[in-house]
């Protein structure tokens, strides 16, 4: 993975509703990226696209739109893990030789009945044993989830606001976050319930946005224009996953191929973002990668609540807000955009490496599949 090098990274500032298409929120990421590194659109041979309302139309027609030639595309729907999906197959693409400048674009928009055909109908499992239950929502699963976390790790709900809380700090010098108001210990706990013991703090909020990510080889960069490199890559599809707990991901499997191939351990990484759609998950996530250390109790208490690790710089999604599968991509836009100095008075000092999760496709019980990828900045 030495040829293939992030150089852009673009988020369209979500919004809570949006008469636009998605078709024109991926369209405005593109052009976006494209004006910020300076690049006419007959240079990208390469197409990704993750998205859920994206259909009937496919990233071969989106690209029609965008008036690309290409010589790779690619769709992937698969929410979570899409953006890091996406990102795998991008840098093959790359280093094989079948492209060399290709974009990839994340997001959706969302009226209210998108986004209930989109629970209801999430995928076949959904459809037919959720639904008929009245169920078919994540925030009904991860709160039966967050209550099995809290028993075993001891926890009270006031452990949970010390992580959205944390988030909130950094969203609060993010000018692209939604939700950038000081939060409270009272406000959170104060806060309506939406599923016991969740409450709205908890729960993603749902928006409409897109995310843009440019790879390019090598040789495409100007000498001395900042980048960022992949240093390991892993995904694991949760075969057994529905049969456990769900207080582990796919993650616990592959952290020690992905640290291994990156020549690096957890102590060595400057930046961490995890998919947050519920805290619960980003805690599940922080432990499978190794980051917590001593008892969860002490790691919320005293790590989170010191801001002793820089976890979900731009605010996560839980502050940022989730624009379908743009959720999936928001991190990686984060950490390049740390990563390459274009943060602004937010920016992390000194950090060269950062480490990035997925965590997606919700099934009967829990998600189907994880991934993870570690990147670091040129020299």
């Amino acid at each position: 993975m030495n040829k293939a090098i992030l150089q852009g990274a673009v988020e369209v500032p979500y919004v809570r509703r949006s008469p636009d298409s998605t078709t024109a929120w991926l369209g405005q990421a593109f052009e976006a990226l494209l004006a910020q590194e300076g690049l006419s659109a007959d240079r990208i041979d390469g197409l990704g696209v993750a998205s859920f309302t994206l259909k009937p139309d496919r990233c071969v027609d989106l690209s029609w739109r965008l008036g690309l030639q290409l010589s790779w595309f690619m769709d992937d729907a698969n929410g979570g893990v899409s953006g890091i999906n996406l990102l795998q197959h991008a840098v093959a693409a790359i280093e094989c030789g079948l492209a060399r400048n290709i974009v990839l674009l994340a997001g959706d928009s969302f009226q209210p009945a998108d986004f209930q055909d989109l629970v209801a109908n999430y995928n076949r499992t959904t459809q037919t044993l959720l639904r008929p239950l009245r169920i078919a929502n994540p925030n009904s699963l991860f709160a039966l989830l967050t209550q099995r976390h809290m028993a075993q790790h001891g926890l009270e709900r006031s452990d949970y606001g010390q992580l959205v809380r944390a988030q909130r700090r950094h969203a609060s010098r993010n000018p692209q976050a939604l939700y950038r108001g000081d939060m409270t210990l009272d406000d959170y706990l104060s806060a309506p319930l939406v599923a016991d013991p969740l409450g709205i703090f908890d729960c993603v909020p749902v928006v409409s946005g897109a995310n843009a990510l440019l790879i390019r080889h090598v040789d495409e960069l100007r000498p001395g224009q900042p980048g960022v490199r992949v240093k390991a890559m892993q995904t694991c599809h949760n075969v057994d996953q529905q049969e456990g707990d769900g207080l582990s991901t796919g993650l616990a499997r592959i952290q020690g191929r992905l640290f291994d191939q990156a020549g690096l351990r957890p102590h060595d990484i400057d930046l961490i973002s995890v998919y947050d759609d519920y805290p619960v998950m980003s805690l599940v996530q922080l432990q499978d990668l190794g980051f917590v250390t001593g008892s969860m109790q002490h790691f919320l208490r005293e790590t989170v609540a010191e801001d002793r690790l820089a976890i979900n710089t731009s605010g996560g999604q839980l502050s940022a807000g989730q624009a379908g599968t743009a959720g999936g991509m928001h991190g990686l836009v984060e950490v390049v955009r740390q990563l390459t100095g274009r943060c602004g008075t937010r920016s992390q000092p000194n950090a060269r490496t950062a480490i990035v999760s997925g965590y997606g496709m919700v099934e009967y019980r829990y998600g189907m599949c994880a991934n993870a990828v570690i990147l670091e900045t040129t020299p």
